[in-house]
């Protein structure tokens, strides 16, 4: 039964309240499928494969889903408290005594606050660390503190470090075999909770290094990563009832960028170039794109979706969404004005 409040002679229902945070808000549309936990199930799954596999956390296992794999594997996993250079250089030293360690927090303490340990004792030396953050770009409403709008930025002039910005659940269980199986180190934008599923829909096979053309379409070419290929894809299917056919690539890996895909698909005349990315419009996979479709000269009409060079506002994350650009509603409405 509702809860009622008077008002003047009457009785109004009182409105539920909302049921999430601004930390944990999900990301999936009302009604979307959702896997939970992907990272956390496929790196038990892994482990039970891999002895060598270790995982290890900065206070943050349950946010970022590695206390499945504590509960499943006590004795593999490292609780290394609230320091993240301690994290990324005890990965570093495990790593050297032969084994795979998965180490997890939140995307801003890794590309803020441990940059110099993963530059110097992972990347440096080559060593099988797989670094895994949750919370990149705006998938959080607790404003810039928590909101890794630059991480890509931050990590694409490293050497040696491979860039993963998976899409769904299905991206995450597939790269995680695949980045552990990767002789270097890898850093991954991590979807965590209860994560849309998409690609199942698209016979998608994740591969590091590959671009994955998922719709076809003559109009515009999207070419975009992590959440923002979810949305491409449900503005490929909004834009079609108008005439325009949207072909979206998914770039799973930032780093290497698969400049063969890219520069083949930029080059069939006529397209409009969408890149659509959850990082800010510096450094990240648009100017990648950009960089790489100059170098190899073609000429094309060039557009960017991402979030502003900006300190970014806290809040619900539909509104945020929708105020920076990245909603689906948002996006149609922009390549609409472009074309």
């Amino acid at each position: 039964m509702k809860s009622k409040v008077q008002q003047g002679s009457t009785f109004a229902p009182i409105q539920p309240r909302l049921q999430t945070s601004a930390m944990i808000a999900s990301i999936a549309a009302p009604g979307q499928r959702t896997k939970p936990a992907p990272f956390g199930h496929a790196l038990v799954a892994l482990a039970e494969q891999r002895p060598e596999v270790v995982g290890l956390t900065a206070d943050l296992g349950k946010y970022t889903d590695m206390h499945f794999f504590a509960q499943a594997y006590p004795e593999r996993f490292f609780q290394m408290g609230m320091a993240e250079q301690l994290l990324m250089a005890a990965a570093a030293g495990m790593a050297h005594e032969g084994f795979i360690p998965f180490a997890s927090t939140y995307a801003v303490f890794a590309a803020r606050r441990a940059y110099d340990f993963i530059h110097q004792a992972i990347a440096e030396e080559g060593l099988p660390v797989k670094i895994v953050c949750a919370l990149p770009g705006l998938t959080t409403g607790y404003g810039p503190s928590h909101q890794a709008c630059e991480d890509i930025a931050i990590f694409r002039g490293m050497p040696n470090l491979v860039i993963i910005d998976p899409c769904d659940a299905l991206d995450i269980e597939q790269a995680v075999p695949a980045i552990a199986a990767h002789p270097g180190p890898v850093y991954m934008r991590l979807l965590r909770g209860q994560v849309p599923l998409v690609l199942d829909e698209y016979d998608y096979q994740f591969e590091i290094g590959k671009v994955k053309r998922l719709t076809e379409g003559r109009e515009v070419l999207m070419i975009s990563s992590g959440l923002l290929t979810m949305r491409s894809l449900e503005v490929a299917k909004q834009l079609r009832a108008d005439g325009i056919g949207i072909a979206v690539l998914h770039c799973s890996t930032i780093k290497p960028l698969d400049t063969e895909t890219i520069v083949r698909e930029a080059s069939v005349a006529g397209r409009l170039i969408v890149v659509a990315e959850n990082h800010s419009l510096i450094g990240g996979l648009g100017e990648a794109v950009a960089g790489t479709l100059m170098r190899a000269g073609v000429a094309a009409r060039f557009r960017q979706i991402g979030l502003p060079d900006a300190f970014l506002d806290a809040g619900a994350l539909p509104t945020l969404h929708d105020r920076y650009g990245i909603s689906t509603d948002a996006i149609a409405r922009q390549i609409k004005s472009w074309l």
